[in-house]
């Protein structure tokens, strides 16, 4: 069994206009997961510093960063920043390079579970619902075209309101793809803008919104979560 979260932090500000890290790991401690998708781990512009402190993570939960970073004070690649709970190996880890009028990424990461490789891709997709066809049709064609086969996670914040939109359908070629439910805006939630992607190999047991009090107030978007059970020899059937 296997906890997969998805959290668009938004920099650490929550709906009180407050930027606040100790409330974001408040949350991420919350959530009990193995592995978590950050988006708007950093800032925008200038050195594109993190909100979170790398040391505060390791301090205060569970969880390593994956090295995605380029600069000395950044956590992840456009915003997006993968935490891995200690005692998971990280075998191998990428930065990708997505279509768009404004600066946007995806990562991967490659990890070893109780004996199992599997592999992470999380990504924040754009507003522009032609930008987001594009950049999915792009990660998909480098993750299955560029990359040794592994059973695939993908996760993060799609910008996508609808679950029968154009660019869901993309994805359902190869995955199956879960909402777990409506988490923006956080204090009263409409929109199910938050997806955890799976392929064939994963089974989703359970999914859901995480919704305390703290989770309310600390970002725009509520975290989602999955337990996922894995069987290996799935993709060949």
């Amino acid at each position: 069994m296997l906890k997969i979260g998805s959290y668009n932090i938004q920099k650490s500000i929550g709906v009180d206009a407050r930027r606040r890290p100790d409330r974001t790991l408040k949350v991420i401690g919350e959530l009990q997961c193995d592995v978590i998708a950050l988006q708007e781990a950093d800032k925008r512009f200038g050195p594109r510093e993190s909100t979170l402190n790398r040391d505060h993570i390791l301090a205060q939960t569970n969880f390593r960063p994956v090295p995605f970073a380029v600069g000395e004070h950044s956590l992840g690649w456009h915003g997006n920043a993968i935490l891995v709970r200690q005692g998971i190996e990280i075998l191998d880890h990428r930065r990708i390079e997505l279509p768009t009028l404004e600066p946007r990424g995806a990562v991967t990461v490659d990890l070893e579970v109780e004996d199992q490789k599997i592999r992470v891709a999380a990504m924040h997709l754009s507003l522009i619902g032609h930008f987001r066809k594009k950049q999915i049709s792009s990660l998909m064609h480098q993750l299955h075209e560029g990359l040794d086969y592994l059973p695939t996670i993908l996760i993060g914040d799609l910008n996508e309101w609808r679950d029968d939109a154009k660019s869901i359908r993309l994805l359902e070629k190869r995955y199956e793809v879960t909402t777990p439910g409506r988490s923006f805006p956080s204090p009263l939630p409409v929109g199910s803008l938050d997806r955890i992607i799976t392929s064939p190999e994963f089974t989703v047991q359970k999914a859901g919104v995480h919704k305390s009090k703290t989770a309310r107030i600390a970002s725009d978007h509520l975290p989602v979560w999955a337990e996922l059970a894995l069987e290996p020899a799935g993709h060949l059937a």
